[in-house]
């Protein structure tokens, strides 16, 4: 029966040609798609019909897909389907060489069209000025006819172990290997390892390469040649084989014989299907094989068939969900370049989308409205309202507990919690929950005079090291503040009666207050790195290309650090303006009345209650607690106003600080370092910054031409798919 005819109706056309499309467009290269793969040429040309060239030298240097259709007419087409890695430029080219309206295909004109596709593709011999000897592009031979039933095939460069000196070179025998290592490893591929049968099987490589792809043999189906060339009394081996009782696949083995070079030369008068099955009826004991649709090259096909057809019902539909799921990826990394960037406007307008995404997610980030966007939740960098509030509350603890160089005197545990209770803090610790419990307060006193405080809690890397400080906290002073003040006071007094020289308090203020330089200056450091590593954060998030990211950040550098070195200063000049002391505040004159009313605080706790006198004090305690000299009274004058200013110009520094160092310059003011990047920022830009930012780079553009070439590949394979 003919082979036409036995495979007519083996499997849905629709099917097998949407396959054929599919490797047309290239999908394989991406997709395991159902295919069979060869490498003999001899038996290809078996199984094709088509008049491949073999001579003693290697003559495939390429794969070759050969596709059969039914059609009404014939028609063979030849094309080459050029690597996916290879030049857009080159592509084109490789795609406009092609034949068409040929009608059949002799071996001269076969021969002829060979050479001309080593000419197109660039390949040869070395030696003789070719620039590579073999291919990654594919041949591609389309034959349709009305006696055709559906197959493809594709032929590979056979390995090989040896170079030959101005032909091959060791570099071209790990390609080849590669090569067909990477049709194997398709899933949905049939391999036809062409074993030689008068040779031992132990010996070929292309066995164990088939097996480390195909473990379980599911898909590989074992081609036997040569079967006449077998030496006597090693049939049994090869008989073997066939029959399944050594190196058995489940696919089974085929045998066939394959014209010798004598028959060749009879070209027109010699019938290799007629000559074949002779060969299997009459030579024993090839003729004893109880399989007979296992030998000769039509049961082969026929058989490739029914494979072919079976794999590609089976696997059609996870074709289809590949395909999918492939076009999702390409788009997304489409997606991820941004739009096309070669001219001005397109990278105008690339560059203002992406300061005006910038400056949204920053109005979002001030308001602390982190719920508008995921990346808030996932970059804790961008978070920056928080941490500039954590960084002030910071601040300012750090500034009442160990601001002072020395610990001011109290005088009753009442006077401190009339004073101060609306400032105690305890930060990373927990509040006492009992503040006249004085041995606690002793405790936490004698802890914050002995530790080293830190000043930075926040950086960056180092292209702000220069600008930044970053400066160890010293140790509280355990000096007694009273003692130090007489001191001072002996040392500078003159013919004045009850008061003390003006001149001491800017300098009892300056060294009471010079930890605040440490302190303030670490904490507008730590600004600058929350504002800088936001930037860079919310530029890595809104942006997937890190050539423009570095782009940007290198023209913007200079603005932002000018409004970090804006910030600094500011800082520097609160810090010069808080030597010289002055203010207006009346807390300062309520502070100090409190010294004139001490009498009042002292007697507190010593009083006791008399029934119809109210609260009495016995004239002893009021004698032992207004005797005081001269000089003791100067100096608690001097304790007090210092104590006094000391409080008010703290809280002062603290806002003057944050608000006019930090926020100002660096967080919410209107040229602040956030609102740098923003469209103005980008209408500034000269078309050189704008080419070197926004213009892609060649590697950029082949990413870019390849992502979109398979997009659109994958959608119209998605097309065709979804109409069958």
């Amino acid at each position: 029966m003919d082979v036409a005819q036995a495979a007519h109706g083996l499997g849905d056309p629709r099917l097998l040609e949407t396959i054929d499309k599919l490797v047309e467009l290239n999908i394989g290269e991406s997709i395991a798609l159902p295919q069979s793969s060869s490498g003999k040429s001899s038996v290809l040309e078996g199984l094709t019909g088509l008049p491949f060239p073999r001579d003693s030298t290697l003559c495939t240097r390429f794969a070759t897909q050969i596709t059969f259709r039914r059609a009404s007419s014939t028609n063979i087409k030849v094309s080459i389907i050029p690597d996916r890695n290879t030049s857009k430029d080159n592509a084109e080219r490789l795609k406009a060489w092609k034949k068409t309206g040929l009608t059949s295909l002799g071996r001269k004109d076969f021969s002829q069209i060979l050479d001309e596709v080593h000419q197109v593709m660039g390949i040869g011999e070395v030696s003789k000025g070719a620039k590579k000897s073999f291919s990654d592009d594919v041949l591609r031979i389309e034959v349709a006819g009305p006696d055709q039933q559906h197959l493809s095939v594709v032929d590979v460069p056979g390995i090989f172990r040896k170079v030959t000196e101005g032909v091959t070179t060791s570099i071209d025998m790990l390609n080849v290997r590669s090569m067909v290592e990477r049709y194997m490893q398709n899933t949905r591929c049939i391999i036809l390892p062409v074993v030689p049968s008068n040779v031992d099987i132990a010996t070929q490589e292309i066995l164990d390469m088939a097996e480390k792809h195909d473990p379980n043999g599911q898909r590989t189906l074992g081609v036997l040649t040569k079967p006449d060339l077998v030496d006597k009394g090693a049939e049994h081996n090869v008989m073997e084989l066939m029959q399944g009782t050594s190196h058995k696949l489940n696919l089974g083995w085929c045998m066939v014989k394959n014209p010798g070079q004598q028959d060749l030369k009879r070209e027109v008068a010699f019938d290799r299907h007629a000559s074949e099955a002779a060969f299997f009826k009459n030579e024993a004991p090839w003729s004893k094989l109880p399989d007979k649709d296992r030998v000769g090259i039509a049961s082969l096909r026929l058989r490739l068939v029914e494979l072919l057809t079976e794999i590609v019902r089976r696997e059609f539909n996870f074709v289809r969900s590949d395909v999918v799921n492939s076009l999702k990826v390409s788009e997304k990394k489409l997606r991820l370049l941004g739009p096309c960037r070669e001219t001005r406007d397109q990278q105008q307008k690339y560059l203002l989308d992406l300061a005006t995404s910038f400056q949204e997610m920053t109005t979002q980030a001030l308001a602390a409205h982190y719920g508008s966007d995921i990346a808030f939740e996932s970059k804790p960098n961008l978070v920056l309202a928080t941490a500039v509030v954590d960084r002030n509350e910071t601040l300012s603890n750090d500034i009442w507990h160990h601001g002072h160089t020395m610990a001011f005197k109290r005088e009753t545990l009442r006077e401190e919690r009339e004073v101060e209770i609306d400032e105690v803090r305890f930060p990373n610790s927990d509040e006492p929950s009992d503040l006249s419990d004085a041995a606690s307060n002793s405790e936490v006193e004698s802890e914050l005079k002995l530790a080293v405080h830190a000043t930075r809690y926040h950086y960056t890397n180092d292209e702000l090291d220069d600008l930044l400080y970053d400066e160890s906290m010293p140790k509280q002073s355990e000096d007694d503040i009273m003692k130090w003040l007489e001191k001072l006071y002996k040392g500078s007094r003159g013919f004045e009666l009850g008061t003390f020289n003006a001149s001491l308090v800017p300098i009892m203020f300056k060294k009471q207050s010079k930890k605040w330089s440490r302190l303030a200056l670490g904490y507008t450091s730590d600004i600058v790195c929350i504002t800088h590593n936001y930037i860079s954060t919310l530029l890595a998030e809104i942006c997937g290309d890190h050539r423009v990211r570095a782009g940007l950040m290198s023209v913007m550098m200079d603005k932002l650090v000018e409004r970090y070195k804006r910030a600094i200063d500011q800082t520097l000049f609160i810090l010069e303006v808080e030597h010289d002391p002055w203010t207006n505040n009346h807390y300062f004159a309520d502070n100090l009345e409190k010294w004139q009313h001490r009498m009042k605080a002292l007697l507190d706790g010593k009083g006791f209650q008399l029934q119809g006198h109210g609260t009495c004090v016995r004239l002893s305690s009021l004698d032992h607690s207004t005797s005081m000299s001269n000089l003791q009274s100067t100096v608690r004058q001097l304790h007090d106003i210092l104590k006094s200013y000391y409080k008010v110009a703290r809280k002062r520094f603290v806002d003057n600080v944050t608000m006019q160092a930090a926020d100002r310059h660096l967080i919410r003011g209107k040229d602040a370092a956030v609102r740098v990047f923003s469209p103005s920022f980008v209408s500034d830009l000269s078309t050189e910054q704008m080419e070197r930012i926004a213009g892609e780079d060649v590697s950029t553009k082949r990413k870019r031409a390849d992502l979109t070439r398979e997009v659109q590949n994958l959608k119209q394979a998605k097309k065709l798919l979804l109409a069958v």
